[in-house]
């Protein structure tokens, strides 16, 4: 006998999409290896642009793109600081319980997710990312 999932497989209507919506952008914004690497160097604290390119190894416009994006989700701040940006975590705690989340669920189901032929490491090296 098959369990029954409390979960309604039905595929979503328009509605419940569009619903749905922010929550899709909020996990593409996290899609990007760069973008995580990112947010843990900022869950230590507060980081200039040029902390983090020496800590990533990546160019400056590289970083600014990222952080822009992450800025513009809302999910990193940044404030002034002399001729720089102090750049940090936006909603820290929850951000930093979904990223913990997210580690627990990769912990139980393995290689699978890096696995998958449309979202996956492979599939992202042929499309070039």
């Amino acid at each position: 006998m098959k369990a029954r999932s409390n979960v309604d497989a039905s595929p979503p209507t328009v509605n419940e999409a569009q619903a749905l919506s922010p929550a899709a952008s909020l996990f593409h914004s996290l899609s990007d290896p760069t973008r995580l690497a990112i947010l843990r160097h900022l869950a230590v604290g507060e980081h200039r642009v040029v902390d983090l390119t020496t800590h990533l190894g990546l160019a400056q416009s590289t970083v600014s793109a990222h952080l822009a994006c992450l800025r513009d989700c809302g999910l990193v701040t940044s404030r002034p600081q002399g001729r720089a940006s102090m750049f940090s975590l936006a909603a820290e705690p929850r951000l930093m319980e979904l990223l913990a989340a997210a580690e627990r669920l990769l912990a139980e189901t393995g290689d699978a997710v890096d696995l998958c032929p449309n979202h996956g490491s492979a599939a992202r090296t042929e499309r070039g990312e």
